[in-house]
């Protein structure tokens, strides 16, 4: 076999905080080859769905080549020093406090540390955040109680040598399914016990020993009493307590808590308490479910607590370990890319910090408070105290909360640049500046995983026409507001000396983040930097925080935090009875804007839904395939009802990733509540309260064609496939002529149409061609569309035998919606394959198909259909 590692680029994946390596090979076409790299640490050659489809997303076809100024192609000279001027001006007229930059977990860690250092260090303003505040920050603010600086004690290795894992608000097996196949390699090998905690029933349930579906918010009860039981066993450990403070006021807190209510059963509680306890190697994995919360900064240290009263942190196997959703929020957090945050896990209101800071860049000012965190910052762009804006590899007007209001800020802010690598998004859309960034294949840089891992991030493809990196463009900026030698780099390897040259001087204030071991690497040495875990320092390289018991307080202790339970923000009332829980798909990335140019990731959920619960739905009169309108104070969003008891009563749960590029009634984040933790600034995403009631369309629709369509109804989501695009339909308004309307839609004024259309019904079925070959269909009913949609959806590519009938002909079977996405297997294959060849496992199904063999992120929904076609054929 030929050894792919001896010609391929190492790389890192640019979605989760997982960093996994990957492995590049250019076509010399523009395209890519992408296969998992089986010597980097973090995934040993493992690759989720996205990952493996990272191949599918670096065309063209969707990308900005050139800046853009009020809409019309210029030049870069033009367009950057408009940038420099603007803010300038704003800056000189109005105080550096009324700019700002909103940037990414996307920018590699060189780009953040330029972004920071131009906004604190020469603006002046702590005015920059970044999209990670709505991923991490209220884990950041709990390490920083706790430890004394935003330490990650443990390391990946140890879900390895666990005995238990407790998945707190983490869907492990969908968001980080490397991890989650990591684990489940350790419970083959040692039975590893997995705990489940989340309101709602997910993937990583499957294969859990408990699940604990506790009402939302209520975390922090359940984990004071958690504490209160490890005090009553007497599992405290006594000595590594003498080493911390606040452990009885702590525990008085914990024990004046409600644990009633979490809702659970108290057997389950008992359960869950004796299996934390009676476990040494206990490894507690966090995520959004925590932080997204008015009390994720108390959820996090009322996990932490209990791992510093048992002394069960930086030892193998124990732990607890926060992973990250973007793929440098680590480096975002090391650089200062937070309001609240100077570079290098330093204190912006530290004077002394400060000075330091600014003494190393030779900076002319310094920000002394922090600046505004994210919700503020829009509220502050809507209100006029923000007049320039910088928004770099995000998409704010879909994703923050109450995203109409951001849309609408950003909309007003006198100026607006945006950089990115598409003006494709409901961001770009309202830029001023547009600026084209190079993509994650043309970078290179470094970025930082949940472990501490650094990797680098190196380049393969040339940035098509005028797209720059995006160091190469702020610096730009800087040089020309004024500020040439302070940002006369010359390579990110430059930018990165700097930086780890900064690290040694926070590390002598007692901070944790150390690199100033490569803080010599010349550029060859740059180049070669292999995946490593930080501190490197001349004495000390990586491992776990705290197995020598020393913390980063002024005393070197540690704090347990007294928590007590507080109700999520907003509550439930007549108006709005339900409480509305918003996440992440298992084949899709933020606002989509790179995972949604794969068909193949594309079609195993291709329209924006909401799960809602039987009883519910019935009470509502809402029948599967419905559409539902969700209101809430803050907007409304309209999504198809998918009916299943995963959800608890009075919980729905939605998808983050439709836009208006794709879906625009169904942007979620125009319904959530932009409440915020008090510490961290952490918007609440998992608790807001909407109402959820029937859509009444007056028709519904569903559509292929070879090329993109122009919907214009109330309702559409649209999505690629391999033979072009397909889209559901709904409309409130009768429509008089539906071959008018489907040539509108298709953009096909001259097309042969066949139709076969009853007006009475409210039924039209409608095939176009054009020189013999057809190009587009659409189907209308006055209910919720019947037909075979993943076949329809291989159309126009294959033979179209029966196409108005909307059903597959008899050889040529239909795929069903397609289940495994590694490997592009559809429900109906696979339950073809179980019946004809007996197939009585998961593993079965994958030796016979393939199907959960690579990331495994579909073996809980595959031994789901196993289990109900066996129980079916137990009823027979």
């Amino acid at each position: 076999m030929k050894d792919l590692t001896a010609c391929a680029t190492r790389s890192t994946c640019p979605y989760c905080g997982v960093g996994c390596g990957v492995l590049l090979q250019p076509d010399g076409a523009g395209g890519l080859t992408v296969t998992g790299d089986p010597d980097h640490p973090a995934n040993q050659g493992r690759l989720c769905s996205k990952g493996s489809a990272l191949a599918e997303t670096v065309g063209l076809s969707h990308r900005l080549l050139a800046p853009r100024v009020s809409g019309v192609e210029t030049g870069w000279d033009d367009a950057l020093q408009l940038v420099a001027d603007r803010f300038s001006e704003t800056i000189t007229e109005h105080g550096p406090d009324s700019v700002a930059f909103y940037v990414s977990g996307q920018l590699l860690t060189e780009d953040y540390y330029i972004a920071n250092k131009l906004m604190k260090g020469f603006i002046g303003s702590a005015n920059i955040d970044t999209n990670s505040r709505l991923c991490m920050a209220s884990t950041v603010a709990g390490h920083k109680r706790a430890f004394g600086t935003d330490t990650v004690p443990g390391t990946y290795e140890d879900i390895d040598e666990a005995d238990l894992v407790v998945l707190v608000g983490s869907n492990l097996a969908w968001c980080h399914p490397v991890l989650y196949q990591r684990l489940m390699a350790a419970r083959q090998a040692r039975g590893t016990k997995i705990v489940v905690i989340d309101p709602r029933r997910t993937a990583s349930c499957d294969s859990a020993d408990l699940h604990l579906p506790l009402t939302p918010g209520s975390d922090v009860a359940l984990f004071n009493h958690l504490l209160t039981q490890i005090d009553a066993r007497g599992f405290m450990g006594t000595e590594f307590l003498t080493h911390t403070n606040g452990f009885a006021e702590a525990l008085a807190s914990a024990q004046a808590d409600d644990i009633t209510v979490t809702g659970l059963d108290p057997d389950d509680i008992a359960t869950f308490c004796e299996m934390w306890t009676g476990t040494e190697k206990v490894v507690t994995i966090f995520s959004q479910g925590v932080n997204q919360s008015t009390s994720g900064s108390d959820k996090v240290n009322a996990i932490l607590n209990c791992h510093l009263a048992t002394g069960r942190i930086g030892k193998p196997g124990c732990g607890p370990l926060s992973v990250t959703g973007q793929p440098n929020a680590m480096g975002g957090r090391e650089v200062g890319g937070l309001a609240n945050m100077l570079a290098c896990h330093l204190d912006i209101e530290n004077a002394d910090h400060r000075a330091a800071v600014r003494d190393f860049w030779s900076a002319p000012t310094m920000p002394e408070t922090q600046g505004l965190k994210a919700v503020d910052m829009f509220r502050a762009a809507g209100d006029g105290r923000i007049k320039a804006l910088w928004v770099i590899h995000t998409n704010p007007a879909v994703s923050m909360p109450e995203a109409d209001a951001v849309r609408d800020a950003i909309a007003a802010c006198p100026f607006t640049v945006v950089s990115d690598i598409t003006a494709r998004t409901d961001t770009a859309r309202l830029a001023d500046v547009l600026l084209p960034a190079s993509a994650w294949a043309e970078k290179d840089g470094t970025v930082t995983n949940s472990d501490r891992t650094i990797s680098r991030q190196r380049s393969v493809l040339p940035a098509p026409s005028q797209a720059r990196a995006d160091w190469d463009i702020l610096c730009e900026v800087g040089r020309r507001m004024g500020w040439t030698s302070a940002f006369d780099y010359q390579s990110p390897a430059e930018i990165f000396r700097e930086y780890a040259v900064l690290s040694g001087i926070a590390a002598r204030f007692g901070k944790d983040f150390d690199i100033s071991g490569l803080s010599d690497l010349n550029a060859a040495e740059y180049d070669a930097l292999e995946p490593t875990r930080w501190p490197i320092t001349a004495s000390q390289q990586g491992g776990r925080f705290f197995a020598d018991r020393q913390f980063f307080h002024a005393d070197g202790k540690a704090r347990l935090l007294p928590v007590i339970w507080r109700s999520p923000a907003t509550k439930t009332e007549p108006r709005y009875p339900f409480r509305l829980n918003t996440g992440r798909l298992r084949d899709q990335w933020h606002t989509m804007t790179r995972t949604g140019l794969s068909a193949r990731l594309s079609a195993h959920l291709p329209e924006p839904f909401l799960d809602i619960h039987p009883k519910d739905a019935r009470a509502g009169q809402i029948a599967a395939a419905d559409l539902v309108e969700v209101h809430s104070p803050h907007g409304k969003a309209i999504l198809r009802a998918r009916i299943n008891a995963d959800v608890t009563r009075g919980q729905v749960f939605a998808p983050i990733h439709w836009t208006g590029e794709t879906a625009p009634s169904a942007r979620i984040d125009t319904v959530v509540a932009a409440e915020v933790d008090p510490i961290s600034g952490q918007p609440e995403s998992k608790a807001s309260v909407v109402n959820v009631t029937r859509f009444n369309a007056a028709w519904y629709g569903f559509a292929v064609s070879a090329r993109e369509m122009s919907p214009t109804c109330t309702y559409w989501a649209q999505s690629p496939t391999k033979s072009g695009f397909r889209a559901e339909l709904a409309g409130t308004d009768p429509v008089p002529d539906w071959q008018a309307a489907a040539r509108n839609l298709f953009g096909l004024p001259d097309a042969e149409v066949t139709a076969v259309e009853d007006a009475g019904r409210g039924v039209a079925r409608l095939a176009f061609h054009q020189n013999g070959q057809l190009v587009a269909a659409l189907f209308i009913s006055p209910e919720p569309v019947a037909v075979m949609r993943d076949y329809l959806a291989t159309l126009p590519q294959v033979p179209n035998l029966g196409l108005l009938s909307g059903r597959a002909p008899a050889d040529m079977p239909d795929p069903g919606p397609v289940l495994c996405s590694c490997f592009d297997v559809g429900v109906n294959t696979i339950l073809t394959a179980i019946e004809t060849h007996g197939l009585m496992s998961v593993e079965a199904i994958g030796e016979a198909l393939q199907a959960g063999t690579n990331c495994g992120s579909c073996r809980p929904e595959l031994a789901a259909l196993l289990a109900s076609t066996q129980q079916k054929e137990a009823a027979e």
